[in-house]
């Protein structure tokens, strides 16, 4: 009656309020309310998009198809979902699953940034295009994923949604590489220091080459308040598999990371996909990140 706002001083509130929400459309179609599930003090705090039709009748956070997929990710860098927060950008299933309306983000912000903030998550990573666009708005996932960003000082780490690595076998294989960089930004996050910066590459002398590289260097793509690092964590965790590439590559006139280009098969499919970040997560791009030192260009391989 008196217009306030009831308090959210724990999880446990949030879910109460977020189960008795009917602040947008969503709640007059929803079987129950998803607000979010794991422990109160997650390292790992996971942002999706919005519940699907198996976490609308559970009402439970990534329960389907995708969320097995996610927990197959968790267990490949030995952890379980019962130690990290999974929560999502609308906690109610928007009909025949489609995408949120701004509107819609907007009722459930709050309850968002609360959870954020009871948290207190040692890196939030953002799955797929709408969660990733709360903090980087504006920019494409498939630019953006894999790459550790500081917004306002909060660690985030953009990943395509499990759902688009359920379709195409190229979005799979990203979100499997990014994922195992997890373990890793983790235990250099625990030293409670800021991660070290990337080699910065030298000018390339190949026009192509040196066109890519300074738009990486100039981060065309960063947000006010954005600030891009690249992690080197080899000497505080085992890194990634790397992929495997010529054991023996042949310098090529005008390179200076990256060798001569090799075969990739599915260089084709990168080069040939479209860069529309207007899809559903299902079908986000899978364009990989610009070429950076970590990132050689598709048919191209490090030297050292």
């Amino acid at each position: 009656p008196d217009g306030r706002q009831p308090p959210m001083d724990t999880l446990a509130d949030i879910a109460r309020l977020v189960r008795e929400c009917t602040d947008c459309p969503l709640h007059q179609g929803r079987t129950q309310a998803v607000p979010g599930e794991g422990p109160d003090a997650a390292e790992l705090l996971f942002i999706g998009e919005g519940p699907g039709v198996q976490e609308d009748r559970q009402g439970r956070p990534f329960v389907g198809p995708a969320g097995g997929f996610l927990e197959e990710l968790l267990q490949s860098i030995g952890m379980t979902r019962d130690q990290v927060y999974i929560a999502n950008m609308v906690k109610c299933r928007p009909p025949n699953n489609r995408d949120p309306a701004p509107g819609e983000i907007a009722a459930c912000a709050k309850y968002l940034e609360r959870q954020i903030e009871l948290i207190n998550p040692r890196l939030i990573v953002t799955l797929g295009r709408f969660s990733t666009g709360r903090f980087l708005p504006g920019q494409a996932i498939s630019r953006v994923r894999g790459r550790l960003r500081t917004v306002n000082g909060q660690r985030i780490y953009p990943i395509m949604h499990p759902a688009a690595g359920l379709r195409r076998q190229e979005m799979k294989d990203a979100i499997v590489d990014d994922f195992q960089k997890l373990a890793g930004l983790l235990e250099v996050l625990r030293m409670e220091v800021d991660p070290p910066l990337a080699v910065e590459s030298p000018v390339a002398e190949d026009a192509a080459a040196g066109n890519a590289l300074a738009e990486n260097d100039n981060d065309t793509d960063a947000a006010p308040g954005v600030r891009e690092v690249e992690m080197d964590y080899t000497e505080t965790a085992p890194a990634p598999p790397e992929i495997a590439t010529d054991p023996t590559p042949t310098p090529a006139t005008g390179t200076t990371f990256w060798g001569a280009p090799a075969p990739m098969p599915s260089a084709a499919a990168y080069a040939a996909a479209d860069v529309d970040d207007d899809l559903d997560p299902d079908e986000e791009s899978d364009l990989p990140p610009a070429p950076t030192y970590d990132n050689p260009p598709p048919g191209q391989s490090k030297l050292f």
